[in-house]
């Protein structure tokens, strides 16, 4: 087993981005040790994993959807191959119009072109599949699918585990000093050249980053099961619903809260996705759960990645919002190529852009 009391970079969460940047880093043959507290609320553990192209009621292409999202297919299905299980499945994602106005709003857009190959086809007749209610037709899109993030994230925990990179224990910031031109941790008289935050909204918890214009946001999702809905594709209007690894069960969302947070979880999450889900299928579902995970939003939200403007050896990589599945992977290569000397960032992920925010202690 490798010894981490010295280590070229200590990573701080292992959610996706901490387990993607790991894994970038530890393929370039960087010695690396990952900080893990396992938090039931953590977004990676709740998410449903959708990689979708194209979104919002006004069905706009995500941002850098080139430059990310084949990055992020072609990365999880080497890992469907590598572990010999089916975390990734690139299923067509139909986006059902809500109305006849959204449909003929849609059919116009078309003409310009503004998805760049990621609907494959528009459908203005009603759409026939079992269970199904899309009387307006829809859009399906390709070049996505969905990820089963917590199946894929404890597969790569128990990797860690066993080669002993992965520790699952809380980190205590106050505990990490400069030490040279890296950072010792007291615990274990351990040493790392880079230390690098990927911690998602409990960056704030820090005492580092909390003059970021980073903003929890909490979101629930629910698994239900709905006997008779086709489960071929990922279906969305308001709501996600993407098939579950079980028969006849399926994962609905999300909701979006921003602070302050319920102290008790109200029926407001439940309800309004229920309502969603409704709109989607006429058949009757049972809920058979309810998660909640916090997100990290900015306030532009973009991504939030490089280095500390006072500690040159601590950098974040965080601030993924609800996109942390398809922008992982393409962000964390571009991290490990500007931490490595070898690239930089874009102007639009860069944590420079709010430099100005800092204020030295």
């Amino acid at each position: 087993m490798t010894d981490f009391t010295d280590c070229d970079y200590l990573l701080i969460g292992h959610g996706i981005a901490g387990a993607v940047l790991a894994r970038e880093l530890r393929g370039r043959g960087q010695r690396v040790l990952v900080y893990d507290e396992p938090r039931p609320d953590a977004a990676s553990r709740v998410a449903a994993g959708l990689l979708n192209p194209v979104a919002g009621k006004r069905f706009a292409l995500t941002w850098r959807a080139q430059e990310t999202m084949p990055t992020a297919v072609a990365y999880y299905q080497a890992l469907n191959e590598e572990f010999g299980e089916d975390f990734f499945q690139a299923n067509p994602i139909l986006k059902v119009f809500g109305s006849a106005q959204e449909q003929v709003q849609m059919v116009a857009r078309a003409a310009e072109g503004p998805w760049q190959g990621f609907v494959e086809k528009i459908e203005t007749a009603p759409i026939e599949r079992p269970g199904l209610l899309a009387p307006h037709g829809g859009a399906w899109l390709r070049g996505g699918g969905h990820l089963r993030v917590e199946a894929l994230l404890a597969t790569l925990a128990s990797q860690g585990r066993a080669e002993g990179w992965l520790r699952e224990e809380t980190f205590n910031w106050e505990l990490l000093v400069a030490d040279g031109t890296g950072a010792s941790y007291a615990p274990g008289r351990l040493r790392a050249r880079q230390v690098v935050c990927c911690t998602g909204a409990a960056a704030l918890a820090s005492p580092h980053f909390g003059w970021l214009p980073l903003t929890p946001n909490q979101g629930a999702v629910l698994d239900v099961a709905v006997p008779g809905l086709s489960r071929a594709q990922v279906l969305n209007r308001g709501a996600y619903v993407v098939p579950a690894p079980a028969e006849e069960q399926f994962r609905v969302g999300a909701t979006y809260r921003w602070p302050p947070f319920a102290a008790v979880p109200t029926h407001d999450d439940q309800r309004e996705l229920a309502e969603r889900l409704a709109a989607l299928t006429p058949l009757p579902f049972e809920v058979l759960g309810e998660r909640r995970g916090v997100r990290p939003a900015v306030r532009d939200r973009r991504p939030l990645l490089g280095r500390h403007p006072a500690l040159p050896w601590l950098s974040l990589f965080g601030g993924f919002g609800s996109k942390g599945v398809s922008l992982a992977p393409r962000l964390a290569s571009l991290l490990a190529d500007y931490l490595g000397g070898s690239g930089e960032l874009w102007p639009d992920v860069t944590l420079a852009r709010y430099y100005p925010l800092f204020s030295a202690p």
